[in-house]
């Protein structure tokens, strides 16, 4: 076998995500995106699952990293308040159009993860990794110190995240816009401090 097959498949995987999905790219849909053989997929990756799995988990990675740069260079760094979380979800929401099928191809793997507890694992792990870096970039979380207060925060923003993704993806003409999501919260927020008084 050759040693490159390993990337290449990988590769090949990724594109398969983002041209199919998870639940209906084949091992000869990877096979042919890659230009390699049906044994290399057994002998580098020992299934198809377990190759699509690493795919996902590497593409979504490499999302996420998109994800960081568009946010931290909103420039929103002198921004405060509803001004800032605007700016960081109008960073975000630029980057959905790009990634749909990939977004698409999530949804297919949590639907599947009962049948496969290594992908459940994966998703599982990261969206830990999501909350922590969540509260990291918007928030400034060091989830080293504050580990209570990262889960927290991440974990709202992670909440924001899939729900704002499957709005978009069931209907991208009626998802919320980054003021409307800074709208809706000031709403909310006016609406505990409110009641706190009371």
């Amino acid at each position: 076998m050759i040693v490159g097959h390993r990337e290449d498949l990988l590769e090949g995987a990724i594109r398969c995500l983002y041209e199919k999905g998870y639940a209906r790219t084949t091992a000869r849909d990877i096979v042919a995106a890659s230009g390699t053989n049906l044994g290399s997929i057994g002998y580098h990756y020992g299934s198809t699952e377990a190759l699509l799995n690493t795919a996902l988990n590497k593409a979504v990675e490499e999302w996420g990293a998109t994800l960081a740069v568009a946010i931290t260079a909103t420039a929103a760094d002198h921004l405060t308040g509803l001004d800032r979380f605007e700016a960081y979800w109008a960073a975000v929401l630029a980057t959905l159009d790009e990634h749909r099928q990939l977004l698409m191809a999530t949804f297919d793997a949590v639907l599947q993860m009962d049948r496969d507890p290594a992908l459940k694992t994966m998703l599982t792990d990261g969206m830990r990794d999501a909350r922590t870096l969540w509260a990291a970039v918007l928030q400034g979380i060091d989830a080293a110190a504050e580990a209570a207060a990262a889960y927290q925060v991440g974990s709202i923003y992670q909440a924001l995240l899939s729900g704002v993704v499957a709005q978009w993806l069931i209907d991208p003409a009626s998802a919320p816009s980054a003021r409307d999501l800074a709208e809706g919260l000031r709403r909310i927020a006016a609406d505990i401090t409110v009641h706190k008084g009371h």
